[in-house]
Order: C-alpha cells, then structure tokens, then sequence
C-alpha cells in the first residue's frame, strides 16, 4: 500500500484543481492515492459534508474516516489541525495552488508542516 493525500479544492478537476484558500469551507476534497514510488495510482474527488459546506459535523471528522496520510492545505482553523494531529495524520502547507503541483513537492519532501491553525477564514 502507497500513501493517501487528501487536499482541498474548488472543483472536480482532479490533479488539475485548485487548492482552496480554507481547508473547512473548501466545496470539495482531492483524494490522491500514490504508490511506493510516490507515483499517483488513483484520484477522486469527494464533496464537503462538514457543516461549512451546508452538511453535518466537521469536515476534518469526515476526512479521518479517509485514512489520509498527509493533509495538504494553504490553512485550517485549529480544531481540525489538533484533530489530524491526534489521528497521527501529518498536516503540510500547499506551496502551489494545484493539486499536481502539492502531490509533486510531497513526493519531494520539501513541504513544511503546518505547526498552527488559524483563527479566520481568509487565507493568501
């Protein structure tokens, strides 16, 4: 088995899509499954079911139940980073604003890990 990076985005496009400004209020969630050589073996995109997108509960709850191994996100407010932390799910910050771009720089090992959440949801 690879590894699971889940990232938000704005749409659907898939390693296309571009990374959402706010982890919690992203519409959806980039699913990447890569292989031990960190190539991508699969995507989806699933939707935001966490109460900021009109759904139930929290999004980070959702996403846990994913299995991720790393969360890739310009931001999160500092409930879902504790909740990844505590799941032993590392939390990384985007350095580019697609999902091939985040996928290319983890399998380089040069993105660093988010150490605080924010407190609003503007993010730049």
């Amino acid at each position: 088995m690879g590894f699971r990076v889940v990232i938000p985005v704005v749409d659907e496009s898939g390693l296309g899509a571009q990374v959402a400004e706010h982890f919690g209020r992203a519409p959806y969630f980039a699913v990447v499954e890569l292989d031990e050589s960190g190539n991508v073996s699969n995507v989806k995109t699933v939707p935001n079911v966490g109460e900021h997108a009109g759904g139930m509960g929290q999004s980070h709850d959702h996403i846990v139940k994913l299995k991720p191994n790393a969360i890739i996100v310009y931001g999160m407010g500092p409930r879902g980073l504790s909740a990844f932390q505590d799941a032993g799910v590392a939390v990384l910050k985007a350095n580019v604003n697609t999902v091939a771009g985040n996928v290319a720089a983890y399998n380089k090992d040069i993105l660093q890990e988010l150490t605080e959440g924010c407190h609003h949801a503007d993010h730049h």
